[in-house]
């Protein structure tokens, strides 16, 4: 019985913690015509959620880019359309590898440090603090995190794939010998504005959503050092869950 129970209680439970994670979104909505008059508070944030994460987002662009170079290369050489690298590592990039490795790896470093951040304030009290000096900590603190997140993430994506564009061509033309003109001008008439759109959108979907958990856990987070490890676990965890998944809703959305 207790099982049957359990089994049951579960969907409840999560069910619960999607409304109450879009209710939290709405008060961060609300908040943010007040967050976007301190604009300097928030391009720190996007510093500390962008800026922070450029290295490891460079560096897993080359090798993605690089690994596409020689997957790519031996695949096509099997149909004799090398020349056709460029348009396979761009179009695979914009529309796919860029965004989701990209937002992954956000949640992994980025998203991990906004929740440990705002969940050690609330197990020091200092979001109490805050309650207590009429201070909305939702705008102060939240809402300033969230758009500096939603911002940053289109951003390191757009390097990503510019990196990894560059690692590609580098192992293509440089290392197996594609013809460098057929490398550039096949992509220039292949990729469309469609293509670079529909990588953009997901970009600005995926940071939102990182955003949203990393900011939602931290902020509900146990006042302890056990619920802010928890919450920060939760994070990674929900967070590419959630990528995946909405990768899948969008990629089926554009087809």
């Amino acid at each position: 019985m207790n099982g049957l129970l359990g089994l049951i209680d579960r969907p409840v439970h999560a069910v619960r913690r999607i409304g109450a994670t879009v209710l939290f979104l709405f008060k961060i909505v609300a908040q943010v015509p007040a967050a976007l008059r301190k604009p300097g508070y928030i391009v720190e944030q996007i510093y500390n959620a962008g800026g922070r994460s450029l290295i490891i987002i460079m560096l897993s662009g080359l090798f993605v880019g690089m690994v596409l170079g020689l997957q790519g290369f031996d695949l096509l050489q099997r149909f004799g359309s090398e020349d056709a690298l460029g348009v396979a590592a761009a179009l695979g990039l914009l529309k796919e590898l860029g965004p989701v490795v990209t937002a992954l790896l956000f949640a992994g470093r980025a998203g991990t440090a906004l929740t440990s951040e705002i969940g050690l304030m609330r197990a020091t009290d200092q979001l109490t603090a805050m309650q207590m000096m009429a201070v909305d900590p939702v705008r102060r603190v939240v809402a300033p995190r969230f758009l500096g997140g939603l911002i940053a993430v289109p951003l390191l994506t757009a390097i990503f794939n510019v990196v990894g564009v560059f690692g590609a061509q580098l192992i293509g033309v440089s290392v197996m010998g594609v013809d460098s003109g057929s490398f550039w001008s096949q992509m220039q008439s292949a990729v469309q504005t469609d293509d670079v759109m529909e990588g953009i959108i997901k970009s600005i979907v995926f940071g939102a959503a990182c955003s949203l958990v990393a900011v939602y856990e931290g902020y509900h987070a146990a006042p302890t050092a056990a619920g802010v490890g928890l919450a920060t676990t939760s994070t990674v965890v929900t967070s590419s869950v959630l990528i995946l998944f909405l990768d899948y809703i969008l990629t089926a959305a554009f087809l």
